[in-house]
């Protein structure tokens, strides 16, 4: 029987989401432990954190263009994606971890991180009644707590790497099982379908293609640095000859990534009352000035290298929402959903680039040379929406509020 209240449900929605997004980082957790174990090179390295994110686009696209979100029940939905993507992660354990097998579980994961994360913001959306913004800012906290989970999991069972996979594949079986008894606050809306025939038209709208710029740089530095920092830390408690340097780099990472969902909270909360381009250019003003100089922190006092990177990890994702929030509003309303889709499949795709360019650049320039370059993203992002503010149609943002 299904549990009534708003509390209660969109509690139960964001613990869910929580749990069973822990899946996405999982495997990239434990890198240091794997890369260690087994001599993993840096494109291997980078495909466990990689194939989830192309995953992600592929089923986002596919359920976009067959309507999977409005034929099947969501609930079901969330539930069935949430078990096999859990069963794809545990699956790891099974096959060569150096070899393609691995890497094509990964995506199947990220295939089904499709049927999670957007369906269970459109759960959620059944219960807004006028706080969508706090609501939205509230599953992409659950997506950014839920991508450091993991990396508290590789501290809390520390005894072996493929623990860390279990954990995160358990909480996944229990989340699929549990969403099944939230009850939804009214009949799911229709979700926007994809038509490849209205790209030209929205990539003619001015307004909405800088928003998308925006995001595209946002996209280049955030899961770049999601994916990669808890090696940065690694290597740098290895080097001060800190017992444990595992240890103490998941926890830090956990605590960097994890402190991004009250980031995204804030984000959507100001960006309502002070405007969306106001909220994303400060936010990555910030994150890329983290982004130029914390390769330079690795062998500075671990209070201040911790400080710059919680800034960093504040500040990566607290705009993430307000890029979709301005596509919702500068776009025409029959073409939301391809631009949603479009902006969405893009962003992802250049993530993929990023993830694999920085052990390349580490490799020649060092860990400060690969942040440095994840800075060019948010500076080419801040000029889009400098831009875009300066726009009449920027009247149209958070209800005139720029």
């Amino acid at each position: 029987m299904a549990r009534t209240g708003k509390s209660f449900a969109v509690s139960m929605i964001t613990v869910c989401q929580l749990m069973a997004l822990a899946l996405w980082f999982s495997a990239t957790a434990v890198l240091p432990q794997l890369r260690a174990e087994f001599d993993l090179g840096a494109v291997q390295s980078s495909l466990f954190t990689s194939s989830v994110v192309l995953g992600f686009v592929l089923g986002t696209v596919t359920s976009a263009v067959f309507g999977l979100a409005d034929r099947i029940e969501p609930r079901r939905f969330w539930a069935a994606s949430a078990i096999i993507a859990a069963t794809a992660n545990i699956l790891i354990l099974t096959v060569p971890v150096d070899g393609v097998l691995v890497i094509v579980l990964r995506l199947v994961t990220g295939v089904c991180m499709a049927g999670i994360y957007p369906i269970g913001m459109k759960m959620v959306a059944t219960w807004a009644r006028g706080d969508t913004g706090f609501l939205v800012g509230l599953l992409v906290g659950a997506l950014t707590m839920g991508s450091a989970l993991p990396h508290l999991f590789s501290v809390a069972v520390p005894l072996d790497w493929r623990l860390v996979i279990v954990a995160a594949s358990v909480s996944a079986y229990v989340a699929g099982i549990a969403v099944l008894f939230v009850q939804l606050g009214g009949a799911p809306g229709k979700s926007p379908r994809f038509d490849p025939r209205m790209v030209g038209q929205i990539w003619a709208n001015k307004p909405l293609r800088h928003a998308c710029y925006g995001y595209f740089g946002h996209m280049w530095e955030l899961y770049a640095m999601w994916g990669w920092i808890g090696l940065f830390l690694y290597g740098s408690f290895s080097d001060r000859l800190i017992e444990n340097p595992g240890v103490w780099s998941a926890l830090s990472t956990f605590a960097i990534v994890g402190v991004g969902a009250f980031g995204s909270l804030a984000g959507g909360y100001f960006a309502d009352r002070i405007g969306r381009t106001t909220v994303t250019i400060a936010a990555m003003v910030v994150s890329g000035a983290c982004a130029l100089v914390v390769g330079t922190f690795g062998g500075a006092p671990f209070a201040i290298l911790l400080a710059v990177c919680i800034i960093w990890g504040i500040s990566v994702v607290a705009d993430s929402a307000q890029f979709s929030s301005c596509v919702i509003e500068l776009a025409d309303p029959h073409q939301v959903g391809t631009a949603l889709t479009l902006q969405n499949a893009i962003g992802f795709l250049i993530a993929l680039v990023s993830i694999h360019l920085v052990p390349v650049v580490v490799d020649h320039f060092g860990w400060w040379g690969a942040f440095a370059m994840l800075s060019i993203g948010p500076v080419l992002g801040t000029i889009a929406m400098v831009r875009l503010r300066l726009m009449p149609e920027a009247i149209r943002l958070a209800g005139g509020k720029r």
